[in-house]
């Protein structure tokens, strides 16, 4: 598995370097596996995950079963993971996730790779130009 890390500058706190780990999940079941890597992160008490799914304003969150469980299902492996859910509504994603991470003053976003042709091209380099170096931003590869 090839992950994909960009630099940023780390926030020291109080002399020590607190994660505030964000990872962001969609409404399938296999966003389990940002989850779980999200939690390897966590080293120190003071650690914190955010696990945040943000949905556009007209979309239904639970629109079929099928989606209504695998939240339900990302749900209970955020509380196992010592996280909790937040699921917002948007229509402007990019500003929605920028503002949950000044709000949480989040150091590291974890994302999955999506099914866009070059990761430097659509959201992700969006996403990556808004954080500016100032935020750990890693994408972990789909499963093939």
């Amino acid at each position: 598995m090839i992950v994909i890390i960009y630099q940023y500058n780390m926030k020291r706190v109080k002399g020590a370097i607190m994660n505030n780990i964000m990872v962001c999940v969609t409404k399938q079941k296999t966003c389990q596996r940002l989850i779980d890597y999200g939690k390897e992160l966590i080293k120190d008490d003071d650690d914190q995950l955010f696990v945040i799914h943000v949905s556009g304003e007209q979309d239904q969150i639970l629109g079929s079963t099928e989606e209504g469980k695998a939240l339900e299902y990302l749900y209970e492996k955020a509380k196992e993971a010592g996280a909790s859910l937040t699921v917002e509504k948007s229509n402007n994603v990019l500003k929605t996730l920028m503002e949950i991470i000044r709000k949480n003053q989040i150091n590291e976003v974890i994302v999955g790779q999506s099914g866009e042709k070059m990761v430097l091209d659509g959201f992700l380099s969006s996403f990556q130009k808004k954080l500016k170096g100032k935020v750990k931003l890693t994408i972990i590869p789909s499963i093939s």
